[in-house]
C-alpha cells in the first residue's frame, strides 16, 4: 500500500541540477513535529529569500505509524525544485490511512513552522501523489497556506471520498463471488475489528483459494477461472491489482471505519440501491445502508467542490491504474474550471499505480511552472512536448496521449441511489 511512494521516490533526476548549477549548493534542513503530531522536513537552498517561493510535497497513502518524513520519498521533489531556487516542505500527516480528516491542519502548522524559521514565502506551489492528490485538492479549497499559485497532482485520488464507494463495492463483490470457506475474508462492509488477527498473507491465501492467482493460468481450476472472470468484469480492475486492492479494502477500510478520529466505528459508504448489472450478484451481494450523518461526514473528508480560487493546476495520471483509477480526473474536472486545470493521461502497456517516467513528471512540473510564471495554459500536447524536452536528460518514455478521453466515474464506480 506504500508502493506508489516508493515508485516516486526512486525517480531522482540528478541531471536536472545541471540546468541550474548556481543553485545546487548548500542547503539548510530543519525537521520537527507540529502541535497536531505530524512530522515535517523543511529544506531551503543557500541564498533563499521569500521571492523564491515554497513547494509543498504531499505524500501518498500509508497505514504505517506516523513518523519522521521519509527522506528518500522527498528526493524527487527536492531534486527538481531546489535547483530552481524553491524551498521544499513535506509533512508526514498526523493520521495514518485516509488522513484528510486532519491534513489541512497539518499543512497549516507545517507552513507556520517554515514561516517562523525562514520567513513568509511570496508564493506556494502544492504537489502530491496518490492520496497526496486529494490532500492537495482539500488544501487548495480550505487550508490557509499563504499565496498558493499552482498545484501539481500525480496519480491523485482527486475524485475524493467517492472512491470509498468503489472500495465497498470491491469488498462486497468479492464476498458474493468467492462464496466458499477457504476464500472467506472476515469483515464485510465495515472492515475488520481492531482485535482481528488477519494478516496480508492470510488475505492473499484466501484470494488465491478463490482465483488461483498464485498459479499460472493453465494450472488454475475451471471454477477459479470462472470466478476470476466474473470478479474482474464486475470490479473493473486489472488482474495484477487484485491482491493489492483486496488488501487495501480489507485493512485500509477498517482503519477508516474504526479510527475514533475518523468514522468512530461507523461506515460512511453504502450500496443499498446499487445495480451491479448482474441479476445473480444483485440478489446475493450484501447490502449496507449508512446513516446519513456518517455518509455526510465521509463526504466532507473529502469531496472536492472546485473552489480553488485562481490557482493553476496540472494533473497527470496513468490510464490503467487499478488502485486510484483514472476516472478520478474526470470527477475533478467536473468541478474545477477548465481554464485552471490541465490533465495529461499517460497511456501505459502494463497497468500500474504511479509508474511515471522521470521526464513525464519533470515535464509536467516545468509546464506548470511556466504557466504560473505568466505563460499560457499548457495543453495535454504541451505536456508531451515538455516531457520530450526533458527525456534526453532525465529518462523517458513520454506517453501522454493528447487525444485520450477520460471516462466518467460512473462507468467504474456505480452511482448510489
Amino acid at each position: 500500500m506504500q508502493s506508489s511512494q516508493r515508485q516516486l521516490a526512486r525517480i531522482v533526476p540528478l541531471l536536472a541540477f545541471l540546468s541550474y548549477p548556481s543553485l545546487a549548493g548548500a542547503q539548510a534542513v530543519a525537521e520537527g513535529q507540529t502541535a497536531s503530531g505530524a512530522h515535517y522536513r523543511l529544506v531551503v537552498p543557500d541564498g533563499w529569500n521569500p521571492a523564491d517561493g515554497l513547494v509543498v510535497w504531499n505524500h501518498g497513502f500509508s497505514l504505517s505509524p506516523v513518523g519522521p518524513v521519509d527522506v528518500d520519498e522527498t528526493a524527487l521533489i527536492e531534486a527538481f525544485a531546489l535547483p530552481q531556487g524553491y524551498a521544499v516542505a513535506a509533512s508526514s500527516y498526523s493520521l495514518a490511512g485516509w488522513a484528510v480528516f486532519r491534513t489541512n491542519q497539518d499543512l497549516e502548522q507545517m507552513v507556520g513552522a517554515f514561516e517562523d524559521e525562514f520567513g513568509v514565502p511570496d508564493e506556494v506551489i502544492l504537489t502530491g501523489a496518490s492520496l497526496g492528490g486529494i490532500v492537495t485538492a482539500a488544501a487548495l479549497e480550505r487550508a490557509d497556506l499563504g499565496n498558493v499559485t499552482g498545484a501539481l497532482t500525480i496519480c491523485g485520488a482527486v475524485g475524493g471520498s467517492r472512491n470509498w464507494n468503489g472500495g465497498l463495492d470491491l469488498r462486497l463483490l468479492y464476498d458474493a463471488v468467492c462464496d466458499l470457506r477457504k476464500a472467506r475474508i472476515p469483515g464485510g462492509p465495515k472492515g475488520l475489528e481492531k482485535n482481528s488477527n488477519l494478516t496480508t498473507a492470510k488475505v492473499a491465501k484466501a484470494v488465491n483459494a478463490c482465483f488461483g492467482l498464485n498459479k499460472p493460468e493453465n494450472q488454475r481450476k475451471n471454477k477459479q477461472k470462472k470466478r476470476l472472470a466474473k470478479f474482474l468484469d464486475l470490479a473493473k480492475i486489472p488482474e495484477n491489482f487484485v491482491h493489492r486492492n483486496m488488501a487495501y479494502v480489507t485493512f485500509a477500510m477498517a482503519d477508516l471505519v474504526y479510527d475514533r478520529r475518523k468514522m468512530k466505528g461507523k461506515q460512511g459508504a453504502g450500496n443499498q440501491n446499487v445495480d451491479y448489472g448482474d441479476a445473480d450478484i444483485n440478489r446475493r451481494i450484501e447490502r449496507f445502508q449508512p446513516k446519513n450523518s456518517k455518509a455526510r461526514k465521509l463526504g466532507r473528508n473529502y469531496t472536492p467542490s472546485g473552489n480553488v480560487g485562481d490557482v493553476k493546476i496540472v494533473s497527470i495520471h496513468t490510464d490503467k491504474d487499478g488502485l486510484v483509477i483514472v476516472e478520478n480526473e474526470s470527477e475533478w474536472a467536473k468541478v474545477v474550471p477548465a481554464d485552471q486545470l490541465t490533465v495529461g493521461i499517460v497511456v501505459e502497456d502494463v497497468p500500474s499505480h504511479c509508474d511515471f517516467s522521470n521526464a513525464e513528471i519533470i515535464g509536467a512540473w516545468d509546464a506548470l511552472r511556466n504557466w504560473v510564471g505568466g505563460g499560457p495554459q499548457p495543453s495535454p500536447e504541451d505536456l508531451q512536448v515538455s516531457c520530450r524536452s526533458w527525456e534526453p536528460f532525465v529518462g523517458g518514455p513520454c506517453r501522454i496521449d493528447a487525444d485520450y478521453e477520460i471516462p466518467d466515474m460512473d462507468t467504474r464506480i456505480r452511482p448510489r441511489g
